[in-house]
């Protein structure tokens, strides 16, 4: 048995997903003629109450996009240390926008109100970058899938407009806090100035992002989505498979965060399991002790088993998801427990 827990984009599409794709009606999205890739960006943006979304190729671009159009060159957004937009996303920060990023050192990934308030420059200093924009992750991919609690999120907008500043959320695992949260996308259409959320993380889907916001924004966006490369023509095979995924993918989201719940209970049990991040959604971070076994040979001896994880530095990461089954997680953690760690003292 093979089973890959490297991350929740390797899914592949399920067969209704797969029919709806072979099914769909395109055009050319360049000249918004595409009527699949239509529907499914004014699916989102009523979803969220929003005036309006865009479809990108990657969930990348989408935050790029936004940035660029929330900031000027020389400006300072804020983030948390270990946000997606500035370990993640190849510089583009600076490169696509001139824009410098001011890290906040939050709790795995999650920053409070009271330290955005603590690092917005003067803007009336002439020393400093001028702060325009707040940057989210909703769940934190480093944190470990935690969670924002929504009332601090709305003490961060609060924060916000009173220093005149734009909000912006990478919600590429959105679907999985609000499952987790019990929330609606219309609490964060409320809130946020504009929203990214990805199709392929959790969903199912084989590619794409929406970004959300204002008619006039998206309107602003489709010209940078041309910038940075992104004009496609007909995508309405592959955004038919995020209209399925909305209908079909979401709630089912409660299922990994069962089954990565199981595997962090499993892997604190073991003396040789040095420290688990605390489970929320679908991510389970873990540290080994060194003294014990490395996090390189431990890799290996699930290979030998079929089961492939990932790195994030010296710790692992396993990531549940739609093409892992019951089936496979009972192998898994059989094959876990039964693991002869001595082997590699």
């Amino acid at each position: 048995m093979k089973i890959n827990l490297i991350s929740d984009t390797v899914t592949k599409p399920t067969s209704g997903m797969f029919d709806a794709m072979m099914k769909a009606e395109v055009g050319d999205d360049m000249y918004r003629e595409d009527p699949t890739t239509i529907a499914l960006e004014e699916k989102i943006a009523d979803m969220f109450g929003m005036e309006a979304a865009m479809f990108f190729p990657s969930g990348t671009m989408a935050n790029q996009t936004a940035i660029k159009l929330h900031t000027n060159p020389g400006d300072q957004l804020i983030c948390d240390k270990d946000g997606h937009i500035f370990h993640y996303e190849s510089g583009g920060v600076s490169f696509n926008s001139g824009v410098s990023c001011r890290m906040v050192d939050g709790n795995r990934g999650v920053i409070s109100a009271e330290q955005v308030e603590e690092v917005i420059n003067d803007p009336n200093s002439f020393h400093s970058p001028y702060t325009s924009l707040v940057s989210l992750e909703n769940t934190s991919n480093k944190g470990g899938g935690t969670c924002y609690d929504f009332e601090e999120i709305l003490k961060i907008k609060a924060v916000c407009d009173r220093h005149n500043l734009k909000l912006h959320l990478d919600g590429a695992r959105l679907w999985n806090a609000m499952v987790a949260k019990n929330e609606t996308p219309q609490q964060y259409g409320e809130v946020f100035d504009s929203i990214s959320v990805c199709l392929s993380k959790g969903l199912g889907c084989p590619v794409g992002s929406v970004l959300m916001g204002t008619k006039e924004f998206i309107n602003r966006a489709f010209r940078v989505r041309k910038l940075l490369g992104g004009a496609m023509r007909q995508i309405g095979y592959v955004t038919a498979a995020g209209i399925y995924a909305l209908d079909n993918h979401i709630e089912r989201l409660a299922d990994d965060h069962q089954r990565a719940q199981e595997i962090s209970t499993l892997l604190q049990s073991f003396p040789y399991v040095k420290s688990v991040t605390p489970v929320e959604t679908n991510i389970v971070i873990f540290e080994l002790d060194k003294q014990v076994i490395s996090h390189l040979d431990y890799i290996e001896l699930l290979q030998e088993k079929g089961i492939s994880i990932s790195t994030m530095g010296p710790k692992l990461r396993i990531v549940t998801h739609l093409d892992y089954t019951a089936k496979m997680h009972q192998y898994f953690l059989e094959t876990v427990k039964n693991l002869d760690i001595s082997v590699s003292v």
